[in-house]
C-alpha cells in the first residue's frame, strides 16, 4: 500500500499561494481560502483512494509569527471538514531547512524505517487530482521506482517512489526533469501519470477556474470544495491582454 504524504502550510494570509495576490485578482485572504479548499480536495482524492494520508505540516517555528492555532490544528480542522473525521489521518511535523530536505526525510524514513511498499508527495496545491489518479500511481509504481505527475512549466504534483533517490537539491526547477534525472541516476525505472496544474500563479489559476467551469457544464466529477470557493469568488476566465486571465463577474 503506497502512503500519500501532503506536505501543507496552514492556510494563511502571506503563508500560503504568496504569488496569486499579485498574479491574479485575488486578495492574500481569498489566496489562503482557496489553498484551503485545494487541501480538502486533495484530501478527499487521497482518502477516497487505496493509499494512507499522512497530513505533513510545518512547524510553528518555522512559519512566520502567528497568535491563532497551531498550524497542526488548523491542517485538522480541515481535514475534519473535508472528510467529518480525522481519526484514520496521520499528522507528523516536516523536518529539514528546504523542501528537498523535507520531502526526502519524509520518504525515506517512509521506506526505510516504517518499510512501506511505497512512499508519494502529493501538493496540496493540485485540487484536479482525483482518487483515480491516486490509484493510478499506486498500480504504476509496482512496475517503477519513480513515478511523477507533471505540471506546467516543469513542476510536479506528485513524486512516488518504492526506493530512495539522492533528494538534495532534487527540486531545483525545473522539477519534473530535476527528478528524473535522479530516479535515472540511482538506476530506476521512471514513469508518469498525466499533467495536471499546480496553483502558483494567476496563469495556474485560468486553468483550473476553466477547468473547473467546464467540468461542471459538462456534469462531470469536480473537486467540490474548490469548485464552491471559485463560485462564491465570482471567478472566470476571458481574454486579456496577455492571454487568457482571471477575471471577476
Amino acid at each position: 500500500m503506497t502512503v500519500v504524504a501532503v506536505p501543507a502550510d496552514p492556510p494563511r494570509e502571506g503563508v500560503v499561494l504568496p504569488r496569486l495576490p499579485d498574479t491574479s485578482p485575488l486578495s492574500a485572504a481569498e489566496a489562503a481560502d482557496l489553498y484551503e479548499a485545494s487541501f480538502k480536495d486533495v484530501v478527499v482524492a487521497v482518502a477516497g483512494s487505496g493509499a494512507d494520508l499522512l497530513v505533513n505540516y510545518r512547524a510553528d517555528d518555522d512559519l512566520p509569527a502567528w497568535d491563532g492555532e497551531s498550524a497542526e490544528a488548523q491542517l485538522r480542522a480541515a481535514v475534519v471538514d473535508a472528510l467529518g473525521s480525522a481519526e484514520d489521518v496521520r499528522f507528523e511535523v516536516q523536518v529539514g531547512s528546504s523542501r528537498a530536505a523535507r520531502v526526502g526525510n519524509t520518504v525515506t524514513h517512509l521506506l526505510e524505517t516504517e518499510g512501506v511498499q511505497s512512499a508519494a508527495v502529493l501538493s496540496p496545491a493540485a485540487p484536479l487530482v482525483d482518487r483515480t489518479k491516486v490509484d493510478e500511481a499506486a498500480m504504476k509504481l509496482r512496475r517503477n521506482e519513480v513515478v511523477l505527475g507533471p505540471g506546467e512549466a516543469g513542476r510536479a504534483y506528485y513524486a512516488g517512489f518504492t526506493d530512495t533517490v539522492d533528494f538534495e537539491g532534487a527540486y531545483a526547477p525545473p522539477v519534473l526533469e530535476t527528478l528524473t534525472t535522479r530516479g535515472a541516476d540511482a538506476g530506476h525505472d521512471v514513469d508518469y501519470l498525466p499533467m495536471l496544474p499546480v496553483i502558483e500563479t494567476g496563469r495556474d489559476l485560468a486553468t483550473v477556474v476553466s477547468t473547473v467551469r467546464a467540468l461542471t457544464h459538462a456534469g462531470r466529477a469536480i473537486p467540490e470544495h474548490t469548485a464552491t470557493v471559485l463560485a462564491d469568488l465570482g471567478l472566470r476566465v476571458a481574454e486579456g491582454g496577455d492571454g487568457p486571465a482571471v477575471v471577476r463577474d
